[in-house]
């Protein structure tokens, strides 16, 4: 420990350098971890199905008809940020909402929490990670 603080007091930049880079890091494991709060694996998506959760897809008309998960009920991003009244029935509900990667998906958790909705959860990577455990997708 005594070398380390002298080599801290004769080499000052590279010591301010390592601090700030320790600091950045640490800042941004935080912000990562609270922005994966909320955020659950696909097995974890069909236990909440099972158990009545509503699921919200939250991509565009034509992609919710290229593929989505069977019971999935299709409402655009940009729906859920002017208030869709016909979701209001679920406040009190599990909500699951997803999108092609899970990166718009956590916008849409965001605005639903701020409606009120108080279970919402996103479905961590999205379509891809639900295809890629070789979950079902349906097709209209």
């Amino acid at each position: 420990m005594q070398r380390l603080l002298e080599y801290a007091t004769h080499h000052q930049p590279l010591a301010l350098f390592a601090v700030a880079a320790v600091t950045a890091v640490l800042m941004y494991e935080l912000r990562e971890r609270a922005r994966g709060v909320g955020a659950i694996g696909a097995q974890d998506v069909v236990r909440l199905m099972n158990q009545g959760a509503v699921v919200l897809d939250v991509r565009s008309a034509e992609d919710y008809a290229a593929g989505h998960i069977r019971g999935a009920r299709s409402v655009p991003a940009t729906q859920l940020a002017n208030g869709a009244d016909s979701l209001k029935r679920y406040k009190d509900k599990p909500v699951i909402v997803y999108c092609e990667q899970g990166v718009s998906a956590a916008g849409a958790m965001r605005a639903l929490a701020q409606q009120g909705f108080g279970q919402v959860v996103n479905l961590r990577g999205g379509l891809r990670a639900w295809r890629a455990e070789h979950l079902p997708v349906a097709r209209d």
